[in-house]
């Protein structure tokens, strides 16, 4: 699975911002994994953002974007999107878009569960 991530830039605060991951593969069907969000920031682990299960019958958020992040899918175009507003200096990281075929429920929001990554975009939040 390839994933490619866009959509990053520069923004100011309580601008927004749309990402997006088109995924591709060798007979890939998108609609076969779950697909989440995770940032970066400078110096910080990597850590949940957000998850779409397969089937979307559940999109769990970090605490900290709930309200102000989306995630969707489009599974015909294979491309999950981030739709970011009310951005803040604190969204300031690289975003990483994952896929996993097999992760439960409950581990949607663990990095170890996802096997196949974007190699980033970087969202720059000024102040």
């Amino acid at each position: 699975v390839q994933l490619q991530a866009s959509g990053g830039g520069l923004v100011q605060a309580g601008g927004s911002l749309r990402l997006s991951c088109v995924a591709s593969g060798r007979a890939f069907t998108l609609n076969n994994y779950h697909m989440a969000w995770f940032r970066q920031a400078p110096g910080k682990e990597r850590e949940f953002v957000a998850a779409i299960t397969k089937t979307r019958s559940s999109t769990p958020y970090a605490d900290s974007v709930k309200g102000r992040f989306t995630i969707s899918r489009d599974n015909a175009g294979n491309t999950v999107y981030l739709q970011m507003t009310s951005l803040t200096p604190e969204d300031t990281a690289v975003y990483y878009c994952a896929a996993s075929a097999r992760a439960i429920f409950s581990s949607l929001r663990d990095l170890n569960a996802y096997g196949d990554w974007g190699q980033g975009t970087l969202v720059t939040v000024s102040s």
